[in-house]
């Protein structure tokens, strides 16, 4: 009879320990957004905090659109090209060729000048500038004619800028220059009422101002952290919000250095990871072993 019972008792402990050493797929639950309305939100960039690169912290919000938040505001991101490593953003209250705006100044970031600058073909036109501005005199090499196109060409073919040319009865002083110029010198030391930034404007020889395309190109550069094999295992590069240092974020509540434990279960992947053997299931094959000494 007590041989029936530890056999029968043997036999049940054996499913109950085969059951729970199944393998448990790990979710990947990552606490990141993936996209803002169109654009998507790839790595180096991230909306929540601890999702990107550490160095792109803090410069995207998502609302109903998204924005590129700087020190003097948050402008609209049109798009995001990760492959040219590009990002284009728009200023609402930038002056273009059909509307004429207050002036004021494009301030980036020390951290996001060296890690996210304008584009060298993103040309900052500043107009109705003072003939006693900097950049018409001690500092005028710095201005420079792009794709064959002048200020007279720019005054003349925009509404919004044929203002001044009525003023003055004559063409104002522009400059067209690249963004280490506004970089150094605020409008007021420029001496310039308005600004308008172009950009792709290596293709624009012989196309009119019309149909230039207005707004700031950035580019960047993807650190080197290792996050591909964290995307190869199945989790989301992100970092630790208190020391900033590179984590593989596998699940809402599971980080890991550089990669996702077992691999992570997705759409269309049959990989899994075991459960580890914990002090449970330790305790029940010992009393196991025992009763089949018995």
């Amino acid at each position: 009879m007590h041989s029936t019972l530890a056999s029968l008792l043997t036999f049940k402990l054996s499913i109950f320990i085969i059951l729970t050493l199944q393998p448990l797929p790990v979710l990947s639950l990552t606490p990141c957004r993936t996209s803002c309305g169109s654009i998507a939100i790839n790595y180096p960039f991230g909306i929540d905090d601890g999702c990107g690169a550490p160095q792109f912290r803090h410069m995207l919000n998502c609302s109903t659109d998204l924005f590129f938040l700087t020190p003097s505001g948050g402008y609209k991101v049109q798009h995001i090209d990760y492959e040219k490593k590009t990002m284009t953003i728009y200023d609402p209250a930038m002056s273009t060729c059909s509307i004429l705006q207050p002036h004021h100044d494009f301030i980036m970031s020390e951290i996001q000048s060296v890690t996210i600058p304008p584009t060298p073909d993103t040309v900052f036109a500043l107009l109705n500038c003072s003939i006693d501005s900097p950049v018409l005199n001690h500092y005028k090499n710095l201005c420079f004619n792009f794709s064959g196109h002048s200020c007279d060409e720019f005054y003349s073919a925009c509404n919004a800028f044929r203002v001044f040319h009525l003023l003055t009865n004559s063409s104002p002083p522009c400059c067209f220059t690249g963004y280490d110029t506004v970089k150094f010198m605020s409008m007021n030391i420029l001496d310039c009422t308005h600004y308008t930034t172009v950009i792709n404007t290596d293709n624009l020889r012989g196309i009119g101002p019309l149909d230039w395309v207005y707004g700031i190109k950035l580019s960047f550069s993807v650190p080197e952290t290792g996050c591909e094999r964290c995307s190869q295992s199945g989790g989301t590069c992100g970092y630790d919000t208190e020391t900033e240092g590179m984590l593989c974020l596998c699940s809402s509540s599971t980080n890991y250095t550089r990669e996702c434990a077992g691999g992570s279960l997705r759409a269309g992947d049959h990989r899994s990871s075991h459960s580890p053997w914990t002090f449970f299931h330790v305790a029940i094959l010992l009393v196991l072993s025992s009763l089949l000494m018995v």
